[in-house]
């Protein structure tokens, strides 16, 4: 096992990082830019260095600084996180090569699945179904039409190297087609520095369902169930749950099956998702993440099973802990995203946090590195902390989660917490009836009517 480990990342996943490693009897390295000097994750770590100013690109982005720091303190080990260098595949490569474990995919696999069009291939051959579309990227408005034309109106064009809804179009109509086209690569090319697109068929109201698997380096697959990740904004996730109020033990495990066997076939090592829309009983693979995801807390409530310490151990080259028949899923769990934004214009907040109160009680978890007195930077993700409540069944845990969102306090800035209130009394919330598109159009009902 490992004697120390450096955490590649801030915020609440560096300190999730480092609570799995203490508990585990590990080291932990944190690194942080000079906007994060006081920040919690960096206060609690065994040793802490600083490897840039605030900007990501400079800090947190900066692969030499990172690798300096891991040989100055002697550490073993590299954890990504999610998000800046986790899914980055020259970053594994440059860790694996200075001596260091990466602990995460191969490189291959991070690569494969990175780009979009290699992934929707490399997982149809493997037997995962996809979404109808066109068949690679297409390069000129006559196959942006031959394909659009296959496939079907709506369709949706997105970034090859993409994700995170940057980049992705939909045209309803020939009509709009040319201009969507258009749009998302010059969309794709800014974010990502490669504008290669290709085409979907648009579904019109799925849920987006996502499978967690976790494979060791010994043959070893396990899924850990789904979790409904439908509530978005922008392609952006805002509330997760698990399990999804809309599949059932024998979907789960039809689909499971198909999942790990497909993994099995790839070679995959570590934890990853696989992501999915899933409407009219069938599901369409969407995108896998190589990484850890922010919603992994669900999966980890419903399974009690510690999705960081198996990410270690498999690095460290031990084999899984459990087996596909020795996970259990039990009662319910939904994340909140707590975001320091505006909750109706969804503008960044960052600043002076004057007051903090974290809920407690039977069944909940706060992730957060936030604390009375820290002043939140603006140079990164929104993101402060997720509220995970867990219940015996679904309409227990909406009661539990609405009963913690009256009691957390955040003050100082704003924060999307207002939202969630609004939202968990919502009976379509309530009811678990939505899809990808729900929370877009309420937003639009709630707009004030110009005149």
């Amino acid at each position: 096992m490992f004697e120390k480990i450096l955490i590649a990342n801030r915020g609440e996943i560096a300190l999730r990082i480092h609570r799995a490693c203490k508990e585990m009897g590990i080291a932990t390295v944190a690194v942080h830019s000079e906007a994060d000097t006081g920040a919690m994750w960096v206060r609690l770590a065994d040793e802490s260095v600083c490897i840039g100013p605030p900007p990501a690109a400079k800090s947190y982005l900066n692969i030499p600084s990172i690798i300096a720091a891991a040989e100055i303190t002697g550490a073993n080990a590299i954890h990504p996180g999610y998000g800046f260098l986790s899914e980055n595949a020259r970053f594994a490569e440059i860790v694996n090569a200075h001596g260091f474990t990466f602990i995460g995919p191969k490189p291959e696999h991070i690569k494969m699945m990175g780009d979009k069009i290699t992934a929707k291939q490399a997982v149809k051959d493997a037997g995962i179904p996809v979404v109808p579309g066109s068949d690679g990227a297409v390069t000129t408005e006559e196959e942006a039409f031959a394909a659009a034309r296959k496939i079907g109106f709506p369709v949706l064009i997105k970034a090859a190297a993409g994700g995170g809804g940057r980049g992705m179009k939909v045209a309803q109509t020939e009509a709009d087609l040319a201009e969507a086209v258009s749009t998302a690569r010059s969309e794709a090319r800014a974010a990502f520095g490669d504008d290669a697109v290709y085409m979907e068929r648009y579904l019109q109201t799925p849920r987006h369902i996502e499978l967690q698997i976790i494979a060791d380096a010994y043959g070893n697959v396990v899924h850990l169930g789904e979790r409904d990740c439908s509530l978005q904004r922008r392609h952006q996730k805002v509330m997760e749950e698990a399990p999804s109020p809309v599949i059932d033990a024998a979907t789960r495990a039809r689909i499971g099956k198909v999942v790990v066997d497909a993994i099995k076939a790839i070679g995959y090592l570590g934890v990853g998702t696989i992501e999915f829309l899933y409407e009219n009983g069938e599901f369409f693979f969407i995108e896998m993440n190589t990484r850890l995801q922010v919603e992994h807390p669900v999966t980890e409530a419903i399974t009690d099973i510690d999705l960081v310490r198996e990410q270690i151990r498999i690095a460290a080259g031990e084999p899984l802990s459990f087996r596909q028949e020795d996970v259990i899923f039990e009662g319910h769990a939904i994340e909140c995203r707590i975001n320091a934004e505006n909750p109706r214009t969804f503008a960044p907040s960052p600043g002076l946090v004057t007051d903090f109160h974290a809920p407690g009680g039977l069944g909940v978890r706060l992730d957060s590195a936030l604390y009375a007195g820290y002043t939140i930077p603006p140079y990164y993700d929104s993101l402060v902390g997720k509220l995970i409540v867990h219940g015996r069944d679904r309409q227990e845990c909406v009661a539990r989660l609405c009963r913690c969102l009256s009691e957390i306090v955040v003050a100082g800035i704003e924060t999307n917490i207002p939202l969630f209130q609004e939202l968990l009394v919502n009976p379509d919330i309530v009811r678990g009836d939505y899809n990808i598109h729900w929370l877009e159009n309420w937003i639009k009902s709630q707009a004030p009517a110009t005149v």
